[in-house]
């Protein structure tokens, strides 16, 4: 059964109209045009039918609703939701129909009038787009109920709340499932050097093909084949990669509807993907403002875990503490790993990081992909015309150029930087991440 609240009745229009024609012959018989009488009678006649209809009202029974939606939703995405009012209602009428949807979410097609009847079933469609990631409500469906003689008309909220929960979005992986990882690194925008039978680990035997090096023959399979045959090999497997995502302050910036962070944490899970399809583990650890910790684990389970254990992080705004993060890591990571950081870095941060570099670097690989704010690129491509153009153009190209040198300061040290935008982001981190596998530097 549903769950049901109402308001008490409230006048309509009609009721208003009634109530201002009432005034009139109030009026006109102050001055005598009709009999006091009269008025008298009107206003017992007025006040005797809006109580019955007021009854009316009150005695009318809501209908139970249903809601059919998904209990995950990926954020950003416009996603169909369903309400089925059941058919055990005491008359025909109509009702103005609102779902209590979160909010922040854009919704199409609600508001919705519906024709209510007894013995017959009524659905209706909607759609909703939540805006961010998170644990989210839907508190119950209001209808509006007008009285039998559309004086009146009250709230009525009937349904069950509901909990959903805001994933970041899933799409893509869904995607790239249909294709192998070298094919899905393509999608992504990352651009790959093919090589041939250079890995570590066994793969498959094959005809010889020109370009293969002697040290690929099989000879014991040439000899029982009588042709050519190689071994074909692949990057090792079962290596690990932990994925450091900055929570703080740095990652609250815009360049689209998207938060830095939300951009951070797609490019993260696509990454992720693609190396558990290599046969990689793959951990997180996000610090800063909301922290999370994700162990590394191998197989397609793990995404669902990793989408679990960050679906509802946001960033805050305070400062991270790179060291802490990295002592962290340090401390529950033992295994060599890639470590994988992305935040947006500043020379004001330098120090910091740099210590932090420099523990992480006792045992892992480092890699840092700095966030560029598109703006940046923007503001130092317009043309200059007048002198606020220049002085933007000039500190734009300042600040460009310092953060280059905190770049240059951290490849000093070994670590792999990446600047990129948001929209560069996903393509960087795969791109990097087979680079590392290919050349062995795990």
């Amino acid at each position: 059964m549903s769950a049901s609240r109402t308001r008490l009745p409230r006048p309509a229009t009609p009721l208003f109209v009634l109530l201002a024609a009432w005034s009139a012959i109030g009026a006109a018989a102050l001055l005598s045009y009709v009999d006091r009488d009269a008025w008298v009678w009107a206003g017992i006649a007025l006040g005797t039918l809006t109580v019955v209809d007021a009854l009316g009202l009150l005695r009318l029974r809501p209908p139970n609703v249903r809601r059919e939606m998904p209990e995950t939703w990926p954020v950003g995405v416009e996603t169909g939701v369903t309400l089925h009012f059941d058919d055990v209602v005491p008359r025909r009428f109509t009702a103005d129909v609102f779902d209590l949807h979160p909010g922040s979410w854009r919704v199409r097609d609600l508001p919705r009038r519906i024709e209510l009847r007894r013995g017959v079933e009524t659905s209706i469609d909607y759609r909703l787009t939540p805006q961010e990631r998170g644990d989210f409500n839907f508190d119950g469906v209001q209808l509006r109920v007008r009285s039998p003689w559309r004086l009146l008309w009250r709230d009525v909220v009937v349904g069950r709340a509901q909990h959903v929960r805001v994933f970041p979005n899933f799409a893509p992986l869904a995607k790239f499932a249909m294709f192998s990882a070298d094919q899905a690194s393509r999608l992504v925008g990352a651009h790959i050097k093919r090589r041939r039978g250079e890995g570590t680990d066994f793969h498959q035997m094959r005809d010889y093909r020109v370009g293969d090096s002697m040290r690929q023959i099989d000879w014991k399979a040439t000899a029982r084949t009588r042709r050519l045959i190689s071994r074909e090999y692949q990057d090792e497997r079962n290596q690990q990669v932990m994925l450091m995502l900055d929570t703080g302050r740095r990652l609250l910036a815009r360049d689209d509807a998207m938060s830095h962070f939300d951009h951070v944490l797609d490019a993260a899970l696509v990454v992720a993907w693609l190396a558990l399809r290599q046969g990689d583990g793959v951990g997180l650890l996000a610090s800063g403002g909301d922290a999370a910790w994700v162990p590394p684990q191998r197989g397609a389970a793990a995404i669902d875990r990793l989408m679990r254990a960050t679906y509802a992080l946001q960033p805050r705004p305070v400062a991270t503490d790179f060291l802490a993060a990295a002592t962290e890591i340090a401390l529950r990571q033992q295994r060599r790993s890639l470590v994988m950081m992305v935040t947006n870095l500043r020379d004001e941060d330098m120090d910091d990081v740099l210590a932090a570099v420099q523990l992480l670097r006792r045992r892992h690989l480092v890699c840092i992909a700095s966030l560029r704010e598109a703006a940046l690129d923007t503001a130092l491509a317009a043309d200059v015309g007048d002198l606020p153009g220049a002085l933007t153009a000039g500190a734009t190209a300042q600040y460009l150029a310092r953060r280059a040198e905190a770049h240059d300061a951290l490849r000093s040290h070994g670590v792999l930087v990446l600047d990129v935008t948001c929209a560069q982001l996903p393509a960087a981190l795969v791109e990097k991440y087979l680079s590392v596998k290919r050349d062995g530097l795990l």
